[in-house]
Protein backbone atom coordinates (compact mmCIF):
# COMPACT_ATOMS: atom_id res chain seq x y z
CA UNK A 1 0.00 0.00 0.00
CA UNK A 2 1.33 3.43 -0.93
CA UNK A 3 1.88 6.03 1.72
CA UNK A 4 -1.19 7.91 0.52
CA UNK A 5 -3.38 4.92 1.32
CA UNK A 6 -3.95 3.77 -2.25
CA UNK A 7 -3.09 0.27 -3.40
CA UNK A 8 -0.23 0.20 -5.89
CA UNK A 9 -1.00 -1.77 -9.01
CA UNK A 10 1.60 -4.33 -10.03
CA UNK A 11 0.78 -3.94 -13.73
CA UNK A 12 0.95 -0.16 -13.70
CA UNK A 13 -2.52 0.31 -15.18
CA UNK A 14 -4.23 2.06 -12.29
CA UNK A 15 -4.00 5.81 -12.08
CA UNK A 16 -3.39 7.22 -8.62
CA UNK A 17 -1.56 4.08 -7.52
CA UNK A 18 1.75 5.79 -6.86
CA UNK A 19 2.75 8.77 -4.75
CA UNK A 20 -0.26 11.03 -5.34
CA UNK A 21 1.42 14.04 -3.75
CA UNK A 22 4.38 13.73 -6.12
CA UNK A 23 2.13 13.22 -9.15
CA UNK A 24 0.21 16.37 -8.28
CA UNK A 25 3.43 18.34 -7.86
CA UNK A 26 4.60 17.23 -11.29
CA UNK A 27 1.23 17.84 -12.96
CA UNK A 28 0.77 21.30 -11.51
CA UNK A 29 4.41 22.35 -11.59
CA UNK A 30 4.82 22.88 -7.83
CA UNK A 31 7.59 20.34 -7.26
CA UNK A 32 11.34 20.95 -7.22
CA UNK A 33 13.10 20.66 -10.57
CA UNK A 34 16.38 18.74 -10.88
CA UNK A 35 19.23 21.25 -10.74
CA UNK A 36 22.22 18.99 -11.33
CA UNK A 37 23.17 15.52 -12.43
CA UNK A 38 20.77 14.60 -15.28
CA UNK A 39 21.79 14.42 -18.92
CA UNK A 40 21.68 17.86 -20.62
CA UNK A 41 18.48 18.26 -22.65
CA UNK A 42 16.55 15.73 -20.61
CA UNK A 43 13.24 17.06 -19.36
CA UNK A 44 9.96 15.86 -17.94
CA UNK A 45 8.32 16.73 -21.24
CA UNK A 46 10.75 14.49 -23.18
CA UNK A 47 10.23 11.61 -20.77
CA UNK A 48 6.43 11.79 -21.02
CA UNK A 49 6.60 12.12 -24.81
CA UNK A 50 8.86 9.08 -25.07
CA UNK A 51 6.61 7.03 -22.76
CA UNK A 52 3.52 7.83 -24.83
CA UNK A 53 5.36 6.89 -28.03
CA UNK A 54 6.29 3.49 -26.59
CA UNK A 55 2.76 2.89 -25.29
CA UNK A 56 1.23 3.85 -28.67
CA UNK A 57 3.54 1.51 -30.57
CA UNK A 58 3.84 -1.47 -28.22
CA UNK A 59 1.30 -1.13 -25.44
CA UNK A 60 1.46 0.07 -21.86
CA UNK A 61 3.30 -3.04 -20.65
CA UNK A 62 6.31 -2.05 -22.76
CA UNK A 63 6.73 1.22 -20.86
CA UNK A 64 9.43 0.95 -18.21
CA UNK A 65 12.06 3.27 -16.79
CA UNK A 66 14.76 1.00 -18.23
CA UNK A 67 13.20 1.10 -21.71
CA UNK A 68 12.78 4.88 -21.61
CA UNK A 69 16.34 5.43 -20.48
CA UNK A 70 17.53 3.42 -23.48
CA UNK A 71 15.31 5.34 -25.90
CA UNK A 72 16.41 8.67 -24.45
CA UNK A 73 20.04 7.69 -24.31
CA UNK A 74 20.49 8.29 -20.60
CA UNK A 75 20.92 6.32 -17.41
CA UNK A 76 17.86 4.97 -15.64
CA UNK A 77 18.73 6.87 -12.47
CA UNK A 78 18.61 10.13 -14.41
CA UNK A 79 14.91 9.53 -15.10
CA UNK A 80 14.20 9.09 -11.40
CA UNK A 81 15.39 12.64 -10.84
CA UNK A 82 12.31 13.75 -12.78
CA UNK A 83 9.64 11.17 -11.97
CA UNK A 84 9.54 8.63 -9.10
CA UNK A 85 8.39 5.66 -11.16
CA UNK A 86 5.97 4.20 -13.68
CA UNK A 87 2.86 4.80 -11.58
CA UNK A 88 3.48 8.55 -11.40
CA UNK A 89 4.57 8.58 -15.04
CA UNK A 90 1.21 7.04 -15.96
CA UNK A 91 -0.57 9.97 -14.29
CA UNK A 92 1.46 12.38 -16.43
CA UNK A 93 0.87 10.37 -19.61
CA UNK A 94 -2.87 10.31 -19.04
CA UNK A 95 -3.12 14.04 -18.43
CA UNK A 96 -1.05 14.71 -21.55
CA UNK A 97 -3.24 12.67 -23.90
CA UNK A 98 -6.42 13.99 -22.30
CA UNK A 99 -5.18 17.45 -23.24
CA UNK A 100 -4.49 16.65 -26.88
CA UNK A 101 -7.95 17.63 -28.21
CA UNK A 102 -8.01 20.89 -26.22
CA UNK A 103 -7.43 24.37 -27.65
CA UNK A 104 -3.88 25.68 -27.31
CA UNK A 105 -2.87 27.15 -24.02
CA UNK A 106 0.32 27.33 -21.98
CA UNK A 107 0.15 24.63 -19.35
CA UNK A 108 0.92 25.63 -15.74
CA UNK A 109 3.35 22.77 -15.34
CA UNK A 110 5.62 24.25 -17.96
CA UNK A 111 6.46 20.96 -19.58
CA UNK A 112 3.87 18.21 -19.91
CA UNK A 113 1.96 19.84 -22.78
CA UNK A 114 3.02 19.54 -26.43
CA UNK A 115 6.55 20.84 -26.78
CA UNK A 116 5.98 22.90 -29.93
CA UNK A 117 2.37 23.99 -29.45
CA UNK A 118 1.24 22.26 -32.63
CA UNK A 119 -0.89 19.25 -33.41
CA UNK A 120 -4.15 18.11 -31.76
CA UNK A 121 -3.77 20.63 -28.93
CA UNK A 122 -4.57 23.38 -31.46
CA UNK A 123 -8.09 22.02 -32.04
CA UNK A 124 -10.86 24.66 -31.96
CA UNK A 125 -13.00 25.25 -28.91
CA UNK A 126 -16.20 23.17 -28.57
CA UNK A 127 -19.20 24.36 -30.65
CA UNK A 128 -21.69 26.66 -28.97
CA UNK A 129 -24.68 24.39 -29.63
CA UNK A 130 -24.80 21.57 -27.08
CA UNK A 131 -25.84 19.01 -29.69
CA UNK A 132 -22.84 19.81 -31.85
CA UNK A 133 -20.70 19.80 -28.71
CA UNK A 134 -21.77 16.28 -27.77
CA UNK A 135 -21.10 15.17 -31.33
CA UNK A 136 -17.62 16.74 -31.22
CA UNK A 137 -16.91 15.29 -27.76
CA UNK A 138 -17.76 11.78 -28.92
CA UNK A 139 -15.76 11.95 -32.15
CA UNK A 140 -12.75 13.52 -30.47
CA UNK A 141 -12.70 10.89 -27.74
CA UNK A 142 -13.07 8.05 -30.25
CA UNK A 143 -10.15 9.45 -32.25
CA UNK A 144 -8.10 9.75 -29.06
CA UNK A 145 -8.76 6.11 -28.17
CA UNK A 146 -7.80 5.00 -31.67
CA UNK A 147 -4.50 6.89 -31.49
CA UNK A 148 -3.82 5.74 -27.93
CA UNK A 149 -5.49 2.31 -27.52
CA UNK A 150 -3.63 1.81 -24.23
CA UNK A 151 -6.09 4.26 -22.68
CA UNK A 152 -8.63 1.43 -22.69
CA UNK A 153 -6.34 -0.60 -20.43
CA UNK A 154 -6.18 2.04 -17.71
CA UNK A 155 -8.34 2.00 -14.60
CA UNK A 156 -9.39 5.65 -14.33
CA UNK A 157 -11.73 5.24 -11.38
CA UNK A 158 -9.37 7.36 -9.25
CA UNK A 159 -7.62 9.58 -11.75
CA UNK A 160 -5.13 12.11 -10.41
CA UNK A 161 -6.55 15.30 -11.90
CA UNK A 162 -4.08 17.52 -13.67
CA UNK A 163 -4.55 20.77 -15.63
CA UNK A 164 -5.52 19.08 -18.91
CA UNK A 165 -8.15 16.86 -17.30
CA UNK A 166 -9.71 19.76 -15.44
CA UNK A 167 -9.58 22.03 -18.46
CA UNK A 168 -11.27 19.41 -20.60
CA UNK A 169 -14.04 19.04 -18.04
CA UNK A 170 -14.38 22.83 -17.83
CA UNK A 171 -14.79 23.13 -21.60
CA UNK A 172 -17.30 20.27 -21.71
CA UNK A 173 -19.44 21.71 -18.92
CA UNK A 174 -19.35 25.14 -20.54
CA UNK A 175 -20.48 23.68 -23.86
CA UNK A 176 -23.32 21.73 -22.21
CA UNK A 177 -24.55 24.44 -19.86
CA UNK A 178 -27.25 25.58 -22.32
CA UNK A 179 -28.99 22.23 -21.88
CA UNK A 180 -30.46 23.63 -18.68
CA UNK A 181 -29.90 20.44 -16.68
CA UNK A 182 -28.77 20.10 -13.09
CA UNK A 183 -25.04 19.97 -12.45
CA UNK A 184 -25.07 16.27 -11.59
CA UNK A 185 -27.03 15.58 -14.78
CA UNK A 186 -24.48 17.44 -16.90
CA UNK A 187 -21.76 15.22 -15.45
CA UNK A 188 -23.94 12.22 -16.25
CA UNK A 189 -24.27 13.37 -19.86
CA UNK A 190 -20.46 13.37 -20.15
CA UNK A 191 -20.20 9.95 -18.47
CA UNK A 192 -22.90 8.52 -20.74
CA UNK A 193 -21.25 9.77 -23.93
CA UNK A 194 -17.78 8.65 -22.85
CA UNK A 195 -19.05 5.22 -21.80
CA UNK A 196 -20.75 4.75 -25.16
CA UNK A 197 -17.57 5.69 -27.03
CA UNK A 198 -15.36 3.53 -24.81
CA UNK A 199 -17.64 0.54 -25.32
CA UNK A 200 -17.41 0.71 -29.11
CA UNK A 201 -13.69 1.48 -29.06
CA UNK A 202 -13.01 -1.45 -26.73
CA UNK A 203 -14.95 -3.82 -28.98
CA UNK A 204 -12.91 -2.72 -31.99
CA UNK A 205 -9.66 -2.98 -30.06
CA UNK A 206 -10.62 -6.45 -28.81
CA UNK A 207 -11.38 -7.56 -32.36
CA UNK A 208 -7.95 -6.42 -33.53
CA UNK A 209 -6.32 -8.12 -30.54
CA UNK A 210 -8.16 -11.37 -31.28
CA UNK A 211 -6.77 -11.36 -34.81
CA UNK A 212 -3.24 -10.82 -33.50
CA UNK A 213 -3.55 -13.56 -30.88
CA UNK A 214 -5.18 -16.23 -33.04
CA UNK A 215 -3.89 -15.42 -36.50
CA UNK A 216 -7.44 -15.81 -37.79
CA UNK A 217 -9.17 -12.98 -39.62
CA UNK A 218 -12.76 -12.14 -38.72
CA UNK A 219 -13.92 -13.79 -41.94
CA UNK A 220 -12.00 -16.99 -41.17
CA UNK A 221 -13.31 -17.03 -37.61
CA UNK A 222 -16.96 -16.85 -38.67
CA UNK A 223 -16.46 -19.21 -41.62
CA UNK A 224 -15.40 -21.89 -39.12
CA UNK A 225 -18.70 -21.48 -37.28
CA UNK A 226 -20.91 -21.24 -40.34
CA UNK A 227 -21.91 -24.96 -40.63
CA UNK A 228 -22.96 -25.10 -36.99
CA UNK A 229 -24.86 -21.83 -37.13
CA UNK A 230 -26.68 -22.82 -40.31
CA UNK A 231 -27.85 -26.10 -38.71
CA UNK A 232 -28.97 -24.19 -35.62
CA UNK A 233 -31.01 -21.73 -37.73
CA UNK A 234 -32.69 -24.59 -39.62
CA UNK A 235 -33.60 -26.38 -36.39
CA UNK A 236 -36.46 -24.00 -35.62
CA UNK A 237 -35.13 -23.39 -32.11
CA UNK A 238 -34.12 -19.82 -32.90
CA UNK A 239 -36.93 -18.29 -35.00
CA UNK A 240 -36.00 -14.66 -34.31
CA UNK A 241 -32.38 -15.21 -35.25
CA UNK A 242 -33.32 -17.27 -38.31
CA UNK A 243 -35.60 -14.49 -39.53
CA UNK A 244 -32.93 -11.77 -39.48
CA UNK A 245 -32.02 -10.21 -42.81
CA UNK A 246 -28.74 -11.23 -44.41
CA UNK A 247 -27.15 -7.82 -43.87
CA UNK A 248 -28.01 -7.67 -40.15
CA UNK A 249 -24.40 -8.07 -39.07
CA UNK A 250 -22.86 -6.23 -41.99
CA UNK A 251 -19.70 -4.28 -41.16
CA UNK A 252 -21.08 -1.46 -43.29
CA UNK A 253 -23.63 -0.55 -40.62
CA UNK A 254 -22.22 2.35 -38.58
CA UNK A 255 -23.05 1.56 -34.96
CA UNK A 256 -21.24 4.68 -33.79
CA UNK A 257 -23.38 7.03 -35.88
CA UNK A 258 -26.58 5.19 -34.99
CA UNK A 259 -25.86 5.18 -31.26
CA UNK A 260 -24.65 8.77 -31.12
CA UNK A 261 -27.74 10.05 -32.94
CA UNK A 262 -29.98 8.13 -30.51
CA UNK A 263 -28.11 9.50 -27.50
CA UNK A 264 -28.46 13.07 -28.71
CA UNK A 265 -32.15 12.50 -29.48
CA UNK A 266 -32.66 11.18 -25.96
CA UNK A 267 -30.94 14.20 -24.44
CA UNK A 268 -33.06 16.48 -26.63
CA UNK A 269 -36.24 14.90 -25.27
CA UNK A 270 -35.04 15.52 -21.70
CA UNK A 271 -34.08 19.13 -22.43
CA UNK A 272 -37.49 19.77 -24.01
CA UNK A 273 -39.21 18.16 -21.02
CA UNK A 274 -37.30 20.36 -18.57
CA UNK A 275 -38.01 23.45 -20.67
CA UNK A 276 -41.72 22.66 -20.67
CA UNK A 277 -41.67 22.13 -16.89
CA UNK A 278 -40.02 25.53 -16.34
CA UNK A 279 -42.53 27.23 -18.65
CA UNK A 280 -45.44 25.61 -16.79
CA UNK A 281 -43.98 26.70 -13.44
CA UNK A 282 -43.88 30.33 -14.59
CA UNK A 283 -47.59 30.39 -15.37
Amino acid sequence: MAKDGSTAATDGTTTGSGDIARSLELLWGTGDRPSRGPKPGLSLDRIVTAAIAVADAEGLAAVSMRRLSADLGTGTMSLYRYVPGKAELLDLMLDRVLGEPLPSRTEPNGGTGPADGTGPADAPAPPADWRASIDAMARTYLDNLRRHPWLLKINQARTVLGPSALRGLELSLTALRSMGLRDSELISVIITVNSFVEGLARTRADEAEAVRQTGLSDQEFWDNQRPYLERAMLSGAYPMMAGLSEDTFSSEFDHFEFGLRRLIAGFEALVEERSADRAAARK
